[in-house]
């Protein structure tokens, strides 16, 4: 393999596509619990967006669909999706104690410096949610800083 000229990729955009059996149970999950809304919306793709002052995007694909190639049309597995939010508290209450989500992993803090749990989507594709935290002294010598 050749090393490209340039090593950064110019993106204008950046969004996983999730590889889903049931479109419609993975669309209520990400709109009614996570507050994505639909910008896109067909019987076998699902364009979401969620509001605020960075848009994060996420998509979700009907995994028998003809755009993928035929070797990987198989639901998403193996995937962990990161939402950084400010209070993990108030969404373990709201998500776990209200709205009876199945914790994959219960709230705890780690010492790399996150407070966070896991649930999973109706696919599999677990979500892992987390506020930072100071990381012990043995992690925080391993964060880089920016330049």
């Amino acid at each position: 393999m050749t090393t490209p000229e340039s090593a950064t990729i110019p993106l204008t955009s950046f969004y996983p596509v999730i590889c889903t059996e049931d479109l419609a149970a993975s669309r209520h999950f990400y709109t009614e619990l996570l507050g994505f809304e639909v910008t896109f919306a067909a019987d076998w793709y699902v364009s979401l967006r969620h509001p605020g002052a960075r848009p994060w995007e996420l998509a979700l694909l009907d995994h028998q669909h003809p755009t993928l190639p035929a070797a990987y049309r198989t639901p998403a597995r193996g995937l962990l999706l990161n939402l950084e939010v400010p209070d993990v508290d108030a969404e373990w209450r709201r998500l776990v104690l209200d709205g009876g989500l199945t914790p994959e992993l219960t709230l705890r803090d780690e010492d790399f410096g996150q407070r966070h749990f896991i649930v999973a989507d109706p696919g599999g594709v677990l979500i892992d949610v987390i506020t930072p935290i100071p990381a012990s002294d043995a992690y925080a010598e391993q964060y880089v800083t920016a330049p």
